[in-house]
């Protein structure tokens, strides 16, 4: 697995980065023992990046998993909605002590949606840039959904890192379009900011047509990295053949065409209903305020790009 230095940080990662997500109880809600296997599989197979979040509430999977890596080889990002200096303290001191280190590789601010976001969190950007000279982290950074998140990063000298979501529908990206994404992560890569791109399958709904949509985000000369979820050995075996040769082998890909998919909607829903006006298949209701799928479920994916909040996943 080829490794290359995350923008200016000096801090070298697998092109593959683990997304985490999938393997909690918010997705396939895998058992901590099973979860840390996963992790530690695709470690031995050269991916040393994990990328997680304190909303996922899986540190206890990796801290079981660092039982038996190389810490001083395996790069961990974390994101938490700190935005002053005592929520940052605290999320920082959880992160540091659930997962059981001396220190984080890089903690970036979650979701972050503009300049004007990142000013009203200016209190923890501070924090954060005093805990890396501090050595508490090694980097400092933010996730966003939203070209003007990535956008509003280049502004900061103090942000090392950008996350944005990136695939070649545009599934998930809250402002503009592909290609007004792929000009912000250009002009952040060019200002040397470390790009890890996130949802190459556009949270599952490009599962069907994984090899093109995965190239698409592979091939992008100023994307360090791409974070992907996997839940199975067959998964990790997947995505790393993914990213070293741009195809998925037709043994592995039979075994992962013969496991059942559901339709995952997240808490945070709106029940806007915009999904169940786009399904021509009654697949999706609405039910208490919030969206629904139920067995007419096609998995066509035309949900998920109607949806203004990125919350309907497949798994």
């Amino acid at each position: 697995m080829e490794r290359v230095f995350l923008g200016d940080t000096g801090i070298k990662v697998s092109r593959l980065c683990f997304g985490s997500l999938t393997i909690t109880p918010f997705q396939a809600n895998l058992p901590i023992k099973e979860g840390a296997e996963l992790i530690k599989y695709a470690y031995s197979k050269g991916v040393n990046f994990l990328d997680t979040a304190e909303l996922y509430d899986n540190y206890d999977y990796i801290r079981e998993a660092l039982k038996d890596i190389n810490r001083n080889d395996f790069v961990i990002t974390t994101k938490c909605y700190a935005y002053d200096k005592k929520t940052a303290e605290e999320s920082l001191n959880k992160a540091l002590k659930e997962l059981d280190t001396d220190y984080i590789d890089m903690f970036l601010l979650h979701e972050q949606e503009s300049i004007h976001t990142l000013r009203g969190h200016y209190e923890a950007i501070e924090y954060f840039t005093q805990a890396k000279k501090e050595g508490k982290i090694r980097a400092f950074g933010m996730s966003t959904h939203r070209v003007e998140g990535v956008l509003g990063a280049i502004e900061f000298d103090e942000i090392d890192v950008i996350h944005p979501i990136i695939n070649k529908l545009g599934i998930g990206i809250q402002d503009g379009n592909v290609e007004d994404m792929l000009k912000a992560i250009e002009k952040a890569h060019n200002a040397g900011k470390g790009i890890y791109g996130m949802k190459p399958l556009g949270g599952g709904h490009l599962i069907k047509d994984a090899e093109e949509a995965f190239n698409f985000v592979r091939n992008i000369p100023y994307i360090d990295a791409v974070a992907i979820g996997m839940q199975s050995k067959d998964e990790v075996d997947a995505n790393i053949n993914l990213m070293n040769e741009g195809y998925i082998p037709d043994e592995v890909k039979r075994k992962i065409d013969k496991k059942k998919r559901k339709l995952i909607i997240s808490y945070y829903c709106i029940g806007c209903g915009n999904c169940v006006r786009t399904c021509k298949n009654n697949g999706i209701s609405i039910v208490d305020g919030k969206a629904v799928p139920n067995d007419n479920c096609i998995f066509c994916g035309y949900c998920a790009q109607s949806c203004p909040e990125f919350c309907i996943k497949v798994i």
